[in-house]
């Protein structure tokens, strides 16, 4: 079995990352046989600055390979650096129906968001496809805001298939129901849209600043409260075991527990549960030809993997 994943380098990656993508990822690759590649093409439809571009790819990798990726089980590579993929995409392009892509609602959330209507947005999924289809892939691990673009992927592969033979694998998605949404300091779903983050690495300082800066209610020191609804709870249940998890629930309910003690609580077994990550990223970041060297050997893997699916989509559409 071929397990696809693939991750923006939009930003710092945050708890968020880790708990939805990264951790999954990692578990994944014992499974079968895992790509992994960082989608530089996809994050050209926000524009950002090349050099900053540059640093976000060099950063997602070191953070990827800090978390527990195992390149000896994972082809980990720069979507960039297998330019077949652009190649495909526009093969795809070529039988995929205009509404098709007019009713996903990603391009429609993101326009109402004030993202620029550019074609690159509007065809995302069709890009997304020829990651998935190129490979092979029989597994793609996908939110629940991607379950549109993998049914497009499986739609545009049948049509393929159809029109030229078999060419492509119809992958099947994977939504893990386990995954619950990530709160972030103010409440909402954890994001950088949203720039209620918390960095999966940072300083001691800064993400015990962060930390601190949940937003909670008014209730003091002594009043009861609801673990239930309060996101400092819904964190700590991510690092902390379930006696951890009760203990800090019975304060909660009994009074005598300020919100300031359930944040120490928190920052102490976050920063507990990513100590053996910041020790592997640190010397990461002191070997970056390291890094380099993961990511070319993984390109060139992919590219051979990508070549064997071209040579065959080339032949059927009568380029060659």
């Amino acid at each position: 079995m071929r397990i696809l994943s693939g991750i923006q380098p939009s930003g710092r990656l945050h708890i968020g990352n880790y708990f939805g993508m990264m951790k999954q990822a990692v578990e994944l690759q014992k499974q079968g046989e895992t790509f992994l590649f960082i989608a530089d093409y996809h994050s050209l439809t926000t524009l950002p600055k090349p050099e900053q571009l540059r640093e976000r790819v060099t950063e997602v990798a070191i953070d990827f390979l800090a978390c527990g990726l195992d390149v000896e089980k994972t082809c980990f590579f720069r979507q960039s650096e297998v330019p077949q993929v652009c190649e495909l995409t526009w093969l795809l392009n070529a039988v995929c129906p205009l509404g098709l892509l007019q009713r996903a609602h990603s391009y429609k959330d993101k326009i109402a968001k004030g993202f620029d209507a550019s074609n690159g947005l509007f065809s995302y999924p069709v890009l997304m496809a020829a990651d998935i289809l190129i490979y092979q892939s029989n597994l793609v691990p996908v939110g629940k805001d991607q379950k549109q673009h993998l049914e497009i992927t499986r739609d545009l592969a049948i049509k393929f298939n159809d029109r030229f033979g078999e060419i492509f694998t119809i992958p099947d998605g994977y939504i893990p129901e386990s995954v619950a949404v990530i709160p972030g300091i103010d409440g909402q779903k954890m994001s950088k849209s949203y720039d209620n983050t918390i960095p999966i690495f940072g300083t001691e300082k800064e993400i015990r600043k962060v930390v601190m800066s949940i937003v909670t209610d008014s209730k003091g020191l002594n009043d009861s409260k609801d673990p239930d609804k309060c996101s400092i709870v819904g964190l700590y249940k991510l690092f902390a075991n379930p006696e951890q998890v009760e203990e800090m629930n019975d304060k909660y309910r009994t009074g005598g527990y300020g919100y300031g003690h359930a944040k120490q609580a928190l920052f102490e077994s976050m920063w507990n549960y990513f100590e053996p990550m910041r020790k592997r990223r640190n010397e990461l970041i002191a070997n970056p030809d390291t890094v380099r060297e993961i990511l070319q050997k993984g390109a060139k893997k992919a590219s051979a993997e990508a070549e064997k699916t071209m040579s065959k989509a080339r032949q059927a559409v009568g380029l060659r």
